[in-house]
């Protein structure tokens, strides 16, 4: 279990009141003139975030107030893992389920980067009472902070034979199998895009392929984009452009960490993840703007642009991965600047080809507080991606609808009878907020991990 958490007894833990401005009032008629008094001092009044440490006569701390926009806003305790003094701290209300949305947010807000810096910050600890499901809180957060380990390593120490041995790492922890494809070997079993867009990088291009479960049960495929990191290749990126690029390969951390959520928890599903692993770097040996490249499917792709890349290696990983025609197929990938635009950085970017699929996981989203918006598979805008000599252009002659038209690349190597969902997401909180540490971020995880309970015929924690 995290440090962040204990089983202890809760006797001698500090107990935790989140109040609402609109509550607020109330609660502080009932108090005594003491606790009155210190409030007013210290100028508490339930504003989203803010606490109050209220002591006894002796001067020994004896509550928390934490204040919130609502009682179902459980980000408001986010902060305070780091923010209060060590010890033992407890929720001060009775409802399991909110609980365990509290649990998780104090849970995400005690993580810390610390593979080159010591940790800057001590945790407290919340007690995870029996009424909680600790094993589905500690899943959760867990998996959340392996996948932002991933996300944060510099390329130097995570490109992709590292990103291979993260998987299998995972693998040899779940007891799954997995088996990589790598340089050479990509061509010789028919994945020529993923070569090719890692062709010239040292460290050889590969496919990772993990598989768990029991073959009698639902099967469950992700695919996630691993470009580790992204110079835009011969179309090369500002320097600006390019800060962020060890994120690039956040889409195969998150299938990854959704892996790991799903293994752990042991759900009924027959699991595979398909991960192409490259790093788009420039040689003499790189893939050029106007090349025809082949695809596992087939088709011919005119490179209209070379940081149009994980589109490329991602068709290859998803004609694989329908190749077994699974019940569910999710691809996650940083793929694009404009679904940025669209829909910010908080925020993940869905398509999918089935509208049930897709309202679902937006209905998780809002019961998680993940939240996802729906853009457009928009068919008429697949014309912008059309070439003369070629099967399919990689990109676009201008930027306009730039999210759907990488989206609608991909759904050429999906058929329409397999329900699929593709997430264009940001991966990266560039201002800390609580639970949400500054820095690599999992987005959609927690919707996508009950929505697949629920699909599964699970009851969920709402």
């Amino acid at each position: 279990m995290l440090t962040c958490f204990t089983k202890q007894s809760a006797k001698k833990a500090v107990p935790i009141l989140v109040v609402t401005p609109n509550d607020f009032s109330n609660w502080f008629s009932r108090q005594t003139n003491f606790i009155k008094n210190w409030i007013l001092a210290v100028g508490f009044k339930a504003d989203f975030g803010t606490i109050c440490l209220l002591p006894d006569a002796a001067g020994k701390l004896t509550q928390v107030l934490c204040g919130a926009k609502d009682t179902k806003d459980f980000w408001c305790v986010g902060s305070l893992s780091t923010s209060l003094p060590e010890g033992l701290y407890t929720f001060n209300f009775d409802e399991a389920a909110d609980c365990e949305n509290y649990a998780i947010a104090w849970g995400l807000g005690a993580y810390q980067f610390t593979r080159y810096k010591k940790p800057t910050k001590k945790i407290a600890q919340l007690v995870l009472p029996k009424n909680y499901n600790s094993e589905l809180i500690n899943n959760l957060v867990e998996s959340i902070y392996f996948v932002r380990d991933l996300i944060n390593t510099p390329t130097e120490d995570m490109g992709p034979s590292e990103l291979g041995d993260a998987a299998v790492t995972l693998a040899k922890q779940y007891k799954a199998t997995i088996k990589q494809l790598v340089g050479d070997q990509l061509l010789k079993n028919n994945f020529p895009a993923i070569h090719t867009v890692g062709r010239a990088s040292d460290d050889e291009p590969r496919l990772l392929d993990l598989r768990w479960g029991n073959k009698k049960h639902p099967k469950v495929t992700l695919v996630g984009k691993g470009v580790c990191f992204d110079t835009g290749g011969l179309d090369i990126k500002p320097s600006a452009g390019m800060l962020l690029m060890k994120k690039d390969m956040a889409g195969a951390a998150h299938v990854l960490g959704l892996a790991r959520m799903i293994m752990q928890a042991k759900l009924p599903v027959q699991l595979r993840v398909l991960i192409p692993a490259v790093e788009n770097a420039i040689s003499g040996n790189a893939y050029r703007p106007g090349d025809i490249i082949k695809s596992r499917k087939g088709l011919t792709i005119e490179i209209g642009n070379t940081d149009a890349e994980g589109r490329l290696v991602l068709a290859d990983a998803l004609t694989e991965a329908v190749s077994e025609k699974p019940k569910l197929l999710i691809d996650m990938s940083t793929l694009t600047g404009a679904a940025r635009i669209a829909v910010g950085t908080d925020i993940s970017a869905l398509f999918a080809n089935n509208d049930s699929l897709a309202h679902d996981i937006i209905r998780h989203g809002e019961i998680k507080q993940d939240p996802i918006w729906r853009l457009p598979l928009y068919a008429a805008y697949r014309e912008a991606l059309n070439s003369s000599i070629a099967d399919i252009n990689n990109a676009g002659a201008d930027s306009y609808a730039g999210a759907t038209t990488a989206a609608l690349f991909l759904k050429e190597f999906v058929p329409d009878d397999i329900p699929w969902a593709h997430f264009d997401i940001m991966a990266w909180n560039l201002k800390p907020r609580p639970g949400r540490p500054q820095g690599g971020e999992a987005m959609g995880l927690r919707a996508l991990f009950s929505y697949i309970e629920e699909w599964l015929g699970k009851s969920i924690v709402t």
